[in-house]
């Protein structure tokens, strides 16, 4: 079967699988074509320390969206993600193109990873997390945020248990919502959770220690590929939820600081890891 090309708005790393350099992989290797945009060029990716940031002019920015806009190959798209912004211009100028996208084919899928921080707190400017929350959650069919992000886009902090959790991933506002790194019923295990108008869904594997970075990327983007495919979405979450658990435990056997993607391909398409899921509501 010819999948849907999927269009994808993220940062590019030279070194590593993070942003765009993930969830492209992980598209392509499930057979999407993949239109690449990226919204801030860095050697590699910000928990390896400084580097040097390359963002695009604002006003190239936007007139390279209006092209893809006006592109005469748009009929082909059938999903977006997003991922990191730069700045809250850049989220300015991907939901219109979102917008005109959906207006032209409602049928589109659009899934938004927001990335807006973790634990430790934002690592993006609270203006440019504002816009995200403003202008593509309430676009988006799809959202994936972690932990931390739930509390801060729904400004209800210190969530105890799967119960709050799916009651502010309701909150939040789109038809589903995947929240990542969400409380485990087993100790020492960490979960997905899905969250839709009427049904919660948990799926849980063990934690695995100073894990790589990248698996928000690489869970959005193996998620919306299912989604597309057609999958129930509690097949889809096991799947999803075996493939990065398999990736993750394979990196961190090797000591890899990075996603081994190139090497655990074969966890994308056929992950072995048994992942049980639970129906919590």
């Amino acid at each position: 079967m010819t999948k849907k090309p999927v269009l994808v708005i993220s940062s590019h790393v030279v070194r590593g699988s993070v942003g765009n350099r993930a969830a492209a992989f992980a598209l392509e290797v499930l057979q999407h074509p993949v239109w690449c945009v990226p919204t801030i060029i860095l050697p590699w990716h910000l928990g390896h320390g400084p580097s040097t940031k390359i963002i695009p002019d604002t006003k190239q920015f936007s007139a390279f969206l209006q092209d893809i806009a006006e592109a005469k190959w748009i009929d082909e798209i059938g999903g977006v993600l997003t991922g990191f912004m730069a700045n809250e211009s850049q989220v300015v100028d991907v939901a219109k193109l979102i917008s005109s996208l959906k207006q032209n084919n409602p049928d589109i899928i659009y899934a938004c990873d927001p990335v807006v921080g973790d634990v430790g707190g934002l690592y993006v400017p609270e203006a440019t997390a504002s816009a995200i929350r403003d202008h593509l959650i309430r676009l988006c069919d799809i959202t994936t945020p972690n932990k931390f992000e739930l509390e801060w886009l729904t400004q209800q902090h210190d969530l105890q248990g799967a119960g709050e959790e799916a009651a502010a991933a309701r909150a939040l506002g789109p038809k589903e919502v995947l929240v990542t790194s969400a409380t485990a019923f087993m100790k020492n295990n960490i979960a997905n959770l899905l969250v839709s108008k009427n049904h919660a869904i948990m799926a849980e594997h063990r934690l695995i220690p100073n894990a790589p970075n990248g698996t928000g990327d690489l869970i959005a983007a193996v998620f919306l590929s299912h989604k597309l495919s057609g999958l129930s979405n509690e097949e889809n979450l096991r799947k999803t939820t075996s493939s990065v658990f398999e990736i993750l435990a394979s990196a961190s056997r090797r000591g890899s600081d990075e996603l081994m993607l190139e090497s655990d391909a074969g966890s994308l398409i056929r992950p072995a890891a048994m992942v049980q899921t639970r129906n919590l509501l």
